[in-house]
């Protein structure tokens, strides 16, 4: 799955170098898990020595001007720990979260972001915890890089190809008029992470029709798709994103 992600996404790769980064990714993974485990027997002061923040201006400015923000984020990275480096940043932060498929790994992921201090919201039936949580002024994150059901999702391009994806952070932002604020977390050495925090991402003053709601979550899969590049081997290429495809138009007479 992994390598057929990684060819479908960098078809100009050569062969031996998509192997390097498939490699690589599995790495990061084991390292990932090992610093969680960590971060769990340690005071959370060690943890956060470890991360540095680059862009928080933007977040700040972002807080003075609207007091709320949706957060756009993605499974790269060790992106757990996102949840600890909001200390760092001054402000109150939720998570969207849904149950891991592993039932053990919930657990440790939960014990994670519990000790982390930030508010948790269930995937499921989400709407309206998020919607006061933006009124309390929090910092309201969504990972929005993963496949996406046709009922669920838009279809936009995500390195050349069409990926359905969530249509609930266009949604949200477009309702409320909450700035949307990318944020990614990278590896730099073991134990080491860097948090990049960009400028809001432009929303449209139009209502949430489809049209805007599908231009929104393009600049946003878009924005994720940039994060990539910058550690390809950091980003869960295990996770079948292409799997929801668009129906093929029907043929004359069909």
């Amino acid at each position: 799955m992994a390598l057929a992600n990684i060819a479908l996404a960098f078809p100009g790769v050569t062969a031996t170098d998509r192997r390097r980064v498939c490699r690589a990714s599995f790495q990061h993974l084991g390292l990932m898990f090992i610093e969680l485990c960590t971060v769990l027997s340690e005071p959370p002061e060690r943890t956060l020595d470890g991360i540095a923040l680059d862009g928080l201006d933007h977040l700040k400015n972002t807080m003075e001007t609207h007091g709320r923000a949706l957060v756009l984020t993605a499974h790269l990275g060790n992106w757990e720990l996102l949840a600890a480096a909001t200390r760092l940043m001054g402000f109150p932060a939720t998570v969207v979260v849904r149950s891991l498929d592993a039932p053990w790994l919930d657990v440790v992921a939960e014990r994670l972001r519990r000790k982390a201090g930030i508010e948790l919201i269930d995937k499921r039936g989400a709407l309206r915890p998020v919607l006061r949580a933006l009124q309390r002024g929090r910092l309201v994150a969504l990972l929005l890089d993963q496949n996406a059901s046709r009922r669920e999702g838009v279809f936009v391009s995500f390195f050349g190809r069409p990926a359905s994806t969530s249509k609930s952070l266009a949604v949200l932002a477009m309702r409320t008029r909450a700035p949307v604020v990318p944020m990614f977390i990278y590896r730099t050495d073991v134990g080491r992470h860097r948090v990049v925090i960009h400028p809001p991402l432009p929303v449209d003053a139009a209502p949430d029709n489809e049209r805007a709601v599908t231009e929104l979550t393009q600049r946003c899969t878009a924005a994720i798709e940039a994060a990539i590049g910058v550690a390809p081997d950091q980003w869960l290429w295990i996770h079948d994103r292409w799997r929801t495809q668009p129906v093929p138009p029907k043929g004359p007479g069909a």
